[in-house]
């Protein structure tokens, strides 16, 4: 297998043709079966893992633990995703990548199920992010080469519904196999290895035709970088997407948490109110999304989308921050569900239009994705912080300060000119 990295465009040409209903079914599987594998743990099981070995303090167990697992993502994402660009097999380039990396993540949930220190957890959760972002790194370049532009908000739809049923899923598989921790983490990967063999089996995977340039380390650190002066649509896309990312999680970090410490609930019912509040937040998703997408393509415009439902997320978390019951709870998760179906519909159609160089979606998408690995890297740490304002479990001032960078997030969408 060759993964030299080129020097020139070395893509197949730019898609055109428009794709089938079953490509975009493959493609949602796929992306489902990636997050429900990697989020399942996040989402709950994480945090009961850090109970069991820290029954007295768990938020600093997840404050270690993930965002050393996230610069896992922030270095792989755009590193796989280069190398994905660059390698020619018998089976394609993005194939490679995505069997690779889905079964090396569960390779890595079974290694984290049975850890009993928080070392042995912290190296199995970072091998776990690193294989995951191998595989959707070749996911969202296969989606590059093979939606055309006038297809991309609906195909993006499509990926933003299946991470979130995803959620949904881990959410209420937690309910279901709360008692059994081990089966709660490797169950989530075996259905993403599934889901990732249907797609490769039945979806295209072009090599180009181009030759390529000898490996060398100065091309792989250029895949981390993409100058934000020289294109700076890029740059305030890629702002925007991490303020976004770095909101969301600083509350989905600690949600279990503050059910348990804001609202007063039992482990036990804690984890059955999220999992409600989830279905909620994916059904309002739902809507949002599906009406998102398409009014995004009819309209040929990205950025109204985008902002207007940033802000909305930001309000949904304020509300959390003064939220004395399970119903405002549910109240807010409405909110921001559907300000994220309409966002994740929308944000990824948006970054592909301002792509620096089309003929590398793989490397650029990869920088992008790093919106989304280092966000998760810092927000538990910087959720931690405000938590600790005042003496510790300080909910609102999390919540406030969420809030607060999505907002921002919103306001980097306006300058752009590439896009409407």
């Amino acid at each position: 297998m060759s993964t030299e990295l080129p020097a020139r465009s070395h893509t197949p040409p730019l898609p055109t043709q428009p794709v089938r209903n079953w490509y975009l079914a493959a493609l949602g599987l796929a992306q489902f079966g990636i997050f429900v594998a990697i989020l399942s743990p996040v989402i709950v099981s994480m945090q009961l893992k850090a109970q069991e070995l820290n029954p007295d303090n768990p938020a600093s167990i997840i404050g270690t633990v993930l965002p050393i697992g996230a610069l896992g993502a922030l270095v792989g994402n755009p590193l796989f995703g280069a190398l994905s660009d660059a390698t020619k097999t018998r089976w394609g380039r993005r194939r490679p990548w995505l069997l690779g990396g889905v079964v090396a993540l569960l390779a890595g949930l079974a290694w984290v199920s049975v850890s009993t220190n928080v070392l042995t957890l912290t190296i199995a959760w970072l091998v776990c992010q690193l294989a995951s972002n191998a595989a959707s790194a070749a996911l969202v370049a296969s989606f590059a080469d093979n939606v055309p532009e006038a297809q991309r908000g609906r195909a993006s739809s499509v990926l933003a519904l299946a991470q979130n049923v995803s959620i949904l899923a881990g959410s209420y598989g937690a309910v279901l196999l709360v008692k059994n921790l081990p089966i709660l983490f490797v169950a989530p990967g075996v259905i993403g290895v599934a889901c990732i063999i249907v797609y490769v089996l039945v979806t295209p995977d072009r090599l180009p035709d181009t030759p390529v340039q000898p490996f060398s380390f100065a091309r792989i650190l250029g895949t981390f970088w993409t100058n934000p002066i020289k294109y700076p649509d890029f740059g305030l896309a890629w702002w925007s997407r991490f303020c976004m990312v770095l909101g969301a999680f600083m509350f989905t970090t600690y949600r279990l948490l503050y059910m348990q410490g804001h609202l007063s609930l039992s482990a036990t019912d804690a984890v059955a109110v999220v999992a409600n509040g989830v279905l909620l937040y994916t059904i309002t998703l739902f809507i949002g999304t599906a009406v998102a997408g398409w009014l995004s393509d009819k309209l040929g415009r990205r950025k109204i989308f985008v902002a207007g439902s940033s802000l909305v997320f930001g309000v949904g978390l304020v509300i959390l921050a003064f939220a004395d019951s399970v119903s405002v709870f549910y109240l807010a998760e409405v909110i921001m569900g559907l300000a994220f179906g309409i966002y994740a519909a929308v944000d990824t159609a948006l970054v592909i239009d301002v792509l620096p160089d089309p003929d590398k979606p793989g490397k650029d998408l990869g920088v992008m994705n790093i919106a989304n690995s280092l966000p998760q890297s810092l927000a538990p740490a910087l959720g931690l912080m405000l938590l600790g304002i005042g003496g510790g479990d300080n909910y609102p001032a999390l919540l406030w300060g969420a809030g607060i960078i999505t907002a921002i997030g919103a306001a980097l969408i306006i300058p752009i000119r590439g896009v409407r």
